[in-house]
């Protein structure tokens, strides 16, 4: 095997990087990394997913959850017509709308979309760090939404159907080839269908190895406060939090922390 002269800094990404070549091919072990990690996408899109699981997790955080359906009834239907995706099941409608008198500031919408390994793995502990800075920013969540077969659009329209001012989407993203657990965070304020992705501000890759979720959490309050106090997302707000993180790049505590 010929080794590559950057191969010190493999050790430093999770990325293919200086895998060095045996002959004029991949050696063996990077080839077998590969199929590994390839098998490993193709579960998280085709994994299961669970939402009473997810609700039950909620409810031992205190929040009360709802659970809802896109258009999309299947997976195979989920990953050929995304635009069903994007759409609530009418079933969906009228279980919503028992919930319209109370539905806070934020809506959060916890979606499969393409990794349910992403959600399962994430998702709570994500919110669970997000309640307290979301309480300390004064911003008031309503029963937290649990999505099957959903899109980041899908969020709009349940707001809509909720009267919530903006919605936080977390959803699994696309898995990679080294991160087949990512999970997504979409923020929208003023959500209503017909909104675009320029619309909207994304934290992504949050998982271990990824975008810690106390870190995720301190960046998407800090937006969602900013979007409250400006009126808007999208590609006029920026985030600027970083300039608020202690030497070191570990988020600020909570006002009455140590």
């Amino acid at each position: 095997m010929t080794r590559d002269p950057w191969s010190h800094l493999a050790s430093r990404t999770p990325a293919r990087i200086a895998i060095g070549r045996a002959g004029g091919s991949l050696p063996t072990s990077e080839v077998l990394a590969f199929a590994l990690a390839h098998a490993k996408a193709r579960d998280a899109v085709h994994a299961t997913f669970d939402p009473e699981r997810i609700a039950a997790g909620l409810g031992d955080l205190g929040l009360a959850a709802v659970t809802v359906e896109s258009l999309a009834r299947d997976r195979a239907a989920y990953l050929r017509r995304p635009d069903w995706g994007r759409a609530l099941a009418e079933t969906s409608r009228s279980r919503l709308a028992a919930c319209a008198e109370a539905p806070g500031d934020l809506v959060i919408v916890i979606a499969d979309g393409l990794s349910a390994t992403a959600v399962e793995t994430n998702a709570l502990a994500l919110v669970g760090a997000l309640l307290p800075r979301l309480a300390s920013a004064g911003i008031a969540i309503g029963p937290v939404v649990v999505a099957t077969g959903a899109r980041v659009a899908l969020g709009d329209a349940v707001a809509a159907e909720l009267g919530a001012r903006a919605v936080l989407v977390l959803i699994g993203e696309r898995p990679g080839l080294s991160s087949p657990d990512s999970l997504g965070a979409y923020l929208t304020f003023d959500a209503r269908p017909g909104r675009n992705d320029a619309e909207r501000n994304c934290v992504s890759n949050i998982r271990a190895g990824g975008l810690a979720v106390e870190l995720a959490a301190f960046k998407l309050s800090w937006l969602a406060a900013e979007a409250f106090r400006r009126q808007l997302t999208g590609i006029s707000l920026k985030d600027e939090s970083d300039l608020l993180l202690a030497p070191g790049g570990a988020p600020p505590g909570l006002a009455g922390q140590g």
